[in-house]
Parts: C-alpha cells; sequence; structure tokens
C-alpha cells in the first residue's frame, strides 16, 4: 500500500500537534522584559536623596579581615555554597524528565480536557454575544485538543480514551460553533487513527468504534458543508477529514459503512465535479481516490454510488482528456485524478446496474475514441482497461462495441501493438474472449467479429497463435522451476505451496492464455477454415488441439460453481473442449 500522504503546504505554514517533548519541560515559566525591573520603583531622577544603606567605598575589596561580606553578611565560602546548591536545583528541575504517560495521567488529562469543554460552552452560552468574555476558554480548549495528539505514542490507551467518553468528548467538537476547534478535532482524529500508528487491531478498533458511535460521520459530513476552501485553514481542514476517511477505509467493514453513507458518497462525488475549480486541486484528487477506494471494496458500494449518478459524473470528469493526456501546464494532480476516475469506473462497471449506466451515459463511445485518439501514457491504456471490465458477463456492452465501430479500433491496436506481451494484449484478448461468448448466435455483430478474424488471409490468427507461444513459453519456464521445487517438498509443504505456485503462474501469463486458447476454441468451433488454419499453425511446432484442450480443462476444474456465472462458464468451456479432438 502506497506510505500515507502528507498535506501539501509551503514549509513556513506546515502544522504540526503539539506533543511532549522526551526533554523537554513542563513548567511554567515567565518571558523576560529588558524594560522592566524587578523590586520596587526607582527614586525620581531629579531627587538627590539617600536610599537605603550607603555602598561600601568603592577602593574596598568588599570583605573585612577575617573574609566577611560588608553588603550581604556572608563569607565567601558561604557565598559559594549557596551558589553551588542553586545551580544544583536548577539542574534538577531541567532534568526531572517529561511526565510518565499511563492511564493515571490519561485520567487526569481526560478530566481536564471534560472540563475545558464544559467551561467553554458554559461562557459561550452566557455571553454569546461577547466573544472577548469567552475567546481564552476557547484557547485553553484548543490547546488540550492538539495535546491529545501524544496519544498516537501510546495507542494501547485507546480503549481507556474510549471508556472515559473522551473520544466521544473529541467528536461533539466537530459541531462547534467555531470551525477552527472543529478542524482541530479533526486533524487530532486522523492523527490519532493514521496507519503509521503502531496500534493493535483491538486497541485501533475501540477508539474508531467509540466515535462511529458518536456520530462521526454525520458530523464530518456537515462539517463539508460548512468549511470553505479558498480559505486557506478551512481547505487544510477538508484535508484532514478526508485523510480521516481514508484512515477509517482501512477496516473493509467500516469501508462498507462509508460507502452506504449516501450523504457522505454524495460529497465526494460533489467535491469531484466542483465546476468552479479550473485546475485539480489536492483536495478533489483525494476526495477521488477515497471514491476509488470504497467502489472495490464491496458490490453494496458500488450499488450506492450508481444509484448517485456515479457513472455519469465520472466520465465528464475524464471527458475533456478525451484526445490527450494532461500536459506540463496541468496541475501536478491532474494524472493521479484522472487514473482514480477510471479506476473508479473500471469497478462500477462489474455490476448490471454499472454496465447499464455506463451504456446509457454513452461510456462505450467515449472509449472508443480515447482509444483512437488518446494519450498514451494515461487515457488509451486506461480506456482499455475500462472496456475490458465493462464487457465481461455483458452482451449488450459487446454488441454495442461492434455498432459503434469499435472492431476496427480494437484490431488495429492489436495488429500494431509492437509489445505481444503486456497490459495492452491482455486487454485486447480478454475483450475478444468476452465477444465471442457474450454476441448473441447469428447476430451480425457475431458475424462481423468472425469475419475480421479471418480476413486478410487470417493474419489476426497468425498472430493470435503467435501470441500463445510467448505467453507458453513464458509459462513453461515457471512451470519447470514449481516442479523442481515440489519434488524437494513433502505432501504438507506442498499444500501449503500452492497459492504460491499459482500466483507466480498468473504472474508468467496463465490467465491471458487461457484467454488465448478459449479465443481460438471458439474461432474453431464456428468456422472451418479457422479450424484448418489453427491447425496448420500449430503443426508448425509439432503441436495440435491437444494443447488447447489441456489449458482448457485445467479451467474446467478451476471454475468455482458456487454462482450462476461460474456454472454458465463451466458449461460453455466444457462445450469448447468438445470441439477440440
Amino acid at each position: 500500500m502506497p506510505s500515507k500522504r502528507k498535506l501539501d503546504l509551503p514549509p513556513a505554514e506546515i502544522y504540526k500537534a503539539a506533543k511532549l517533548a522526551s526533554n523537554g519541560s513542563r513548567h511554567a515559566h515567565v518571558e523576560e522584559d529588558d524594560d522592566l525591573e524587578a523590586g520596587p520603583a526607582p527614586p525620581p531622577e531629579d531627587d538627590d536623596g539617600d536610599y537605603g544603606p550607603s555602598a561600601p567605598p568603592e577602593d574596598d575589596d568588599g570583605d573585612d579581615e577575617e573574609g566577611r561580606f560588608f553588603g550581604g553578611g556572608i563569607t565567601e565560602t558561604e557565598k559559594e555554597v549557596l551558589d553551588f546548591m542553586d545551580s544544583n536545583q536548577q539542574s534538577t528541575a531541567f532534568d526531572a524528565g517529561p511526565e510518565t504517560i499511563d492511564g493515571s495521567w490519561l485520567k487526569k488529562t481526560a478530566l481536564s480536557f471534560e472540563k475545558k469543554i464544559s467551561r467553554n460552552a458554559e461562557l459561550r452560552a452566557k455571553f454569546e454575544n461577547d466573544p472577548s468574555k469567552f475567546i481564552d476558554s476557547e484557547a485553553d480548549l484548543d490547546s488540550a485538543i492538539k495535546s491529545l495528539s501524544i496519544l498516537s505514542d501510546h495507542p494501547s490507551l485507546y480503549p481507556l480514551f474510549a471508556q472515559l467518553g473522551s473520544a466521544a468528548s473529541l467528536v461533539s467538537l466537530l459541531a462547534h460553533e467555531n470551525t477552527d476547534i472543529a478542524i482541530d478535532a479533526v486533524e487530532i482524529l486522523s492523527e490519532l487513527t493514521d496507519q503509521d500508528v503502531s496500534a493493535s487491531e483491538p486497541d485501533w478498533s475501540s477508539l474508531v468504534n467509540a466515535c462511529l458511535e458518536a456520530d462521526l460521520l454525520g458530523l464530518l459530513t456537515s462539517n463539508f458543508s460548512r468549511l470553505d476552501e479558498t480559505n486557506e485553514s478551512d481547505r487544510e481542514g477538508v484535508y484532514h477529514a478526508l485523510s480521516l476517511l481514508e484512515n477509517l477505509s482501512s477496516s473493509p467493514t467500516i469501508c462498507d459503512k462509508l460507502g452506504s453513507d449516501k450523504p457522505l458518497v454524495q460529497y465526494l462525488l460533489n467535491r469531484i465535479s466542483t465546476p468552479q475549480e479550473k485546475e485539480t486541486s489536492q483536495n478533489k484528487q483525494y476526495s477521488a481516490e477515497i471514491l476509488a477506494i470504497l467502489v472495490s471494496s464491496s458490490l453494496t458500494n458500488r450499488t450506492c454510488l450508481v444509484s448517485l449518478n456515479a457513472v455519469d459524473i465520472l466520465l465528464q470528469q475524464i471527458a475533456p482528456y478525451r484526445k490527450r493526456d494532461p500536459d506540463k501546464s496541468s496541475s501536478s494532480y491532474t494524472p493521479e485524478f484522472i487514473r482514480n476516475s477510471f479506476e473508479c469506473l473500471s469497478s462500477l462497471v462489474s455490476s448490471p446496474e454499472g454496465k447499464k449506466a455506463f451504456i446509457e451515459a454513452e461510456g462505450v463511445e467515449l472509449c472508443l475514441i480515447m482509444l483512437k485518439d488518446g494519450g498514451p501514457k494515461i487515457t488509451k491504456p486506461s480506456s482499455l482497461r475500462l472496456l475490458d471490465h465493462a464487457c465481461a458477463f455483458s452482451p449488450e456492452m459487446a454488441t454495442k462495441i461492434v455498432t459503434e465501430g469499435g472492431l476496427k479500433t480494437l484490431f488495429t491496436m492489436f495488429m500494431k501493438n509492437k509489445t505481444s506481451i503486456g497490459q495492452t494484449t491482455e486487454h485486447l484478448i480478454g475483450i475478444f474472449a468476452s465477444m465471442l461468448r457474450f454476441l448473441p448466435a447469428e447476430s451480425p455483430e457475431r458475424i462481423r467479429t468472425l469475419a475480421k478474424f479471418v480476413e486478410k488471409e487470417y493474419e489476426k490468427l497468425e498472430k493470435t497463435v503467435q501470441l500463445r507461444r510467448e505467453y507458453a513459453a513464458r509459462l513453461g519456464v515457471v512451470d519447470a522451476a514449481i516442479q523442481e521445487e515440489n519434488n524437494t517438498l513433502d505432501r504438507k509443504e506442498r499444500e501449503e505451496m500452492e497459492d504460491e505456485f499459482f500466483s507466480r503462474r498468473l504472474d508468467a501469463g496463465l490467465f491471458c492464455l487461457q484467454s488465448i486458447d478459449v479465443v481460438l476454441a471458439w474461432l474453431i468451433a464456428e468456422d472451418d477454415g479457422a479450424r484448418d488454419k489453427i491447425k496448420q499453425l500449430l503443426a508448425d511446432r509439432d503441436e495440435d488441439l491437444g494443447v488447447l484442450r489441456k489449458t482448457i480443462q485445467e479451467q474446467i476444474e478451476g471454475v468455482d460453481e458456487g454462482g450462476e456465472d461460474g456454472r454458465e462458464t463451466k458449461e460453455m468451456l466444457s462445450t469448447l473442449v468438445r470441439f477440440l479432438v
């Protein structure tokens, strides 16, 4: 997971919550003023009177023969002893060390915190129209909030902090009339729940659950509506609130709760589509990132976002870049914002509702434009990936691609792609496999797709078989290494390593090889000319249809029949195998 993002501020404005220094003094002190003198006031300058005892003569060394000091009545030795004792006391005061942070400290701190909240509320109610009467109590409350930052170094105290009710009290300050107080409370909550804090799961959960029970989400949402991001302080407040949401989303259960909170999700969608914001700001990008986290979490979250018109809103955000990537004059946050917008869409179109909304919002047409004219670094590869996700398990999407002229664009990319192995190839093969599976039989769209594969003397078939050889060779190297490793393991160790071995095979291109073989199997099943050509191409390397049959049989054995999609997939693959003889 990427490292925790930091608020982007000029160095002079970076805010750090107050913490006790490891060797700092907690004693009160008074600042010295060069214009003031201690003791009684001096006599008037024009007064010639004598005051106090007379000073010794200037030519006197101050001591008598026995070593006594005339002005103080102490000997020089006694003076040295007193000076030593005084310096020792000062050293002891500074070397006492920081206060111990434990349960007793927290109880005292919590009591003081509650008193300052109550005192401020009391004075605000009593002197509502006279801020000067409660401004000092507000400053005390502000300091008390910031001092809680030290708890992030002692997360074992989180359960007690929640049990004492202090977590709920801290959350309640999000509703404070002074937005600066609310912002400080949000920032401290963000610090305490940060992923960099070494809190155990139970300790972290005890704090977060107490905050959620105190209506943290509702108060956060209401704060968003009253913060004005044209103000620097409010803009920082929004950032800290977004940071808190990111922290909370690290828990799958809480992430689902966030994603199903419609007012909160609506704010995030509104934030990324702010019309008056010409350049992508840090908070706009951050909002898109949190949306990407939420939609990738669960189907429930995706359904909620689709119901709030998220697909159309996100398509509008990427549309300005349909023929280009962000240029150097764009905000530094723009590329990441675009990637996160595509990430959101790729997750949303995995649901039936998302696919329908994608078609209605003309998402297919936009993707095809980007594939043809988009920038090579971001928009073109991102739109291809999005189209691959959208096409899966969707006859409507496959048909739409053909009717909108997508065959020419896709096959041109396929033939011109110089890098045989890579993301572009894998997504193109994925789209072809989905189209051959879901385009209705005997439909004009299916016939046009099959014709594309066999035109120009089967050149696309030749490239497909060549790709198969390259992926099979890569996978063969990994399989040989796994087999060699297996020979050194006993039965229990092999079982423990199964997931690791499967992951290695996926990294070597197993899924793409399986998709290629499905595409070839469909062509063999539906076109006699394609069947003969494929057999001829395989024979050039002393192979036959058995290599395809082996791969597809392996897919059949790995299909999860728990859902309807799994059962239909297994039935489709079993049918294709019968043609590979």
